[in-house]
């Protein structure tokens, strides 16, 4: 048996697929975005490069 021939426009079907569309995941917030946490680290050890910095000038 031949298949029949499917114009350009439109889609075959799938046979035996049973998948829904995903739904897109929603943000997850600060978790999800790296630069937050960096900074933070970065903002911390300038503290403690600083407090060691000025207990060796004597301040």
């Amino acid at each position: 048996m031949t298949h029949p021939l499917i114009p350009p426009t439109e889609t075959p079907p799938a046979e035996g697929s049973i998948a829904e569309a995903h739904q897109e995941r929603a943000d997850g917030g600060i978790w999800e975005h790296p630069y937050f946490w960096v900074s933070i680290i970065a903002l911390g050890s300038v503290l403690v490069a600083g407090y060691f910095l000025a207990r060796i000038w004597g301040w």
